[in-house]
């Protein structure tokens, strides 16, 4: 084995190991020497929509719910995270930077899974941000700029290739983009592009399937988002069939939940809810992978007379990832009807 490739395997062997020795991907570890998130900084694009080697973790997350020519609903996930061994970037194989991928599709009946690892500084996986372009291998995400994207991924039983046009501005969580993540003010920058009009096709083991539909992007980056006592989250996002959306977190922590939300008005406009807000208490649970996971929630805003149940497409929807979690698209009813993503980590 010569030197570039232990360098190589020792840098891919570390994430899982690091993202695993506290909490959900180490993310409430001492993050010294890296960048802390500050409240009142300006964002600037499109160079933020590229990456930010000096913060510890980041994210490009997209999650899209389709329908087919006969209505049956699909969910597809595509996620790129970078994770920083130490807080800079170089050319080559001595480089800090460790990126995976994340994609899946899913249906009523299977959730499809493939994942991917790469070494930062050899051009294998990365992300400029004008033209843009997130990239592992062969999987992509790109365009001219952000509002016009392409995506193409594929696994060993499933691919998928769509289009992407943004119909609303970007969204920014928290307090102008710095969303507080416990009540010690751990924080991330935390933006999201809700208003993608999505369409292409999904390749399943039965064959090719066109689909239509909306997705959602999230941009997220941190050195220690999570406080040390929290050990996963339960994330929400959701369209109802009027236009407006929801975010919503709930962190868990001990016997202590911290939830953060904002709402969306259908033409963009978006209004943070603090601490306490926002609530989502699980109503039934799963057995999937050696797990109990909850899979169907009560989701309420008072302010603004929310009271929905959300309840997973696919039940067995778990990641089997290097660090497994489950995600998958949800349906919407109550008070509010549509669909969305729920996430949730830690179990």
């Amino acid at each position: 084995m010569n030197a570039r490739t232990t360098a190589l395997c020792l840098g891919l062997f570390a994430l899982p190991q690091a993202m695993s020795a506290q909490g959900f991907a180490g993310m409430g570890s001492d993050a010294e020497g890296f960048a802390d998130p500050e409240r009142g900084r300006a964002f600037d694009f499109p160079a933020d929509h590229g990456p930010h080697p000096e913060y510890r973790i980041e994210w490009w997350y997209l999650t899209a719910n389709l329908t087919g020519p006969d209505g049956t609903p699909y969910g597809l996930q595509w996620t790129l995270f970078r994770s920083a061994l130490a807080p800079y970037e170089t050319d080559g194989w001595d480089s800090p930077q460790v990126w995976f991928a994340h994609a899946a599709v899913t249906s009523e009946d299977d959730h499809l899974v493939a994942e991917r690892f790469a070494r930062g500084g050899i051009g294998q996986a990365g992300v400029t941000a004008q033209p843009f372009e997130a990239w592992i291998d062969d999987w992509r995400l790109w365009g001219p700029d952000f509002d016009d994207l392409r995506l193409q991924a594929a696994g060993p039983d499933f691919a998928y290739d769509l289009a992407l046009d943004a119909q609303g501005p970007l969204v920014f969580h928290g307090d102008d983009g710095y969303s507080v993540k416990s009540a010690a003010g751990q924080a991330s920058y935390y933006y999201s592009q809700p208003f993608f009009d999505a369409h292409g096709t999904i390749t399943l083991p039965d064959g090719t399937v066109e689909v239509t539909g909306s997705a959602w992007v999230d941009r997220e980056w941190s050195s220690q988002p999570l406080a040390s006592n929290q050990t996963g989250w339960d994330w929400f996002s959701l369209s109802f069939d009027g236009g407006a959306k929801l975010m919503g977190f709930r962190l868990r922590g001990g016997d202590e939940a911290y939830t953060s939300a904002t709402w969306i008005a259908p033409d963009g406009a978006a209004t943070a809810y603090p601490e306490g807000a926002f609530s989502a208490e699980p109503l039934e649970t799963t057995d999937v992978a050696g797990r109990t996971v909850p899979t169907r929630w009560r989701v309420t805003l008072p302010d603004r007379d929310l009271d929905a149940t959300v309840t997973a497409l696919n039940p067995g929807a778990y990641m089997t990832t290097a660090v497994p979690y489950w995600e998958g698209p949800v349906q919407v009813s109550g008070s509010h009807a549509g669909r969305g993503y729920l996430e949730m980590t830690g179990y």
